[in-house]
């Protein structure tokens, strides 16, 4: 061996460009997760928020008439954390479910409550529907059956163009009179109604049938 050559040490591979020694021993890029975890873990996540929504929903029966189980979402109004885990939820589904709105349109008056922020977050407007005499100014107005006597519904002629994208609101879907009364006050309009979205649905009562072939989401569903 000449003088100015120095072997390695035993037992101590040289270092290279793609050497595994110590020094130059890569580290495994981190594991992407499995897509059926991930999946998984979204429908925990999206179940946890439901019952965080739905433990803010309270039964009382024989209300307003006997043999009525009312559902009161005045709980879920006064929880600050519970009412933004709705509206984060209802704007999840709306992202996901339609590329482009350009209202929300509210039912009078419980839609007033949840179409605003919902509107808010998705950066679009919010039009009232209301019932008849509380709109200045021309309206259209339609007539629906209730149990005893009937209703109407109006909103302002101007409220959206012809060809806009719409998003019904409401917190409850019973009998579906009120909604089929207002997608029929849109179409009026020539508006394009989406959809029609509900934070509770009272399945017995088969309100969504009443809507034909007009979309429907209820986040809860009650029998």
């Amino acid at each position: 061996m000449s003088r100015g050559t120095r072997a390695p040490r035993s037992g101590v591979p040289e270092l290279g460009a793609g050497g595994t020694g110590r020094r130059g021993r890569r580290r495994a890029a981190p594991r992407e997760p499995r897509p059926a975890a991930a999946a998984q873990s979204g429908a925990a996540m999206t179940e946890e928020r439901l019952r965080r929504v739905r433990d803010r929903v309270r039964p009382f029966p024989d209300f307003p008439v006997p043999g009525v189980l009312f559902r009161d979402i005045s709980p879920l109004l006064k929880d600050p954390a519970a009412f933004r885990t709705l509206i984060d939820l209802l704007e999840d589904h709306l992202r996901v479910s339609f590329p482009k709105i350009d209202f929300i349109a509210g039912l009078d008056s419980r839609g007033f409550l949840i179409g605003p922020p919902l509107a808010q977050r998705l950066g679009i407007g919010f039009v009232l529907i209301r019932k008849k005499g509380k709109l200045p100014g021309p309206t259209e107005s339609v007539s629906y059956a209730l149990e005893y006597g009937k209703a109407e519904l109006e909103i302002q002629s101007d409220a959206v163009e012809p060809g806009q994208k719409v998003v019904i609101v409401d917190d409850l879907l019973a009998t579906g009179g009120t909604m089929r009364a207002a997608c029929e006050l849109l179409k009026r309009l020539k508006a394009e109604v989406l959809e029609c979205l509900v934070i509770i649905e009272l399945k017995l009562l088969k309100g969504s049938e009443k809507l034909k072939s007009i979309p429907f989401y209820s986040l809860l569903q009650y029998d």
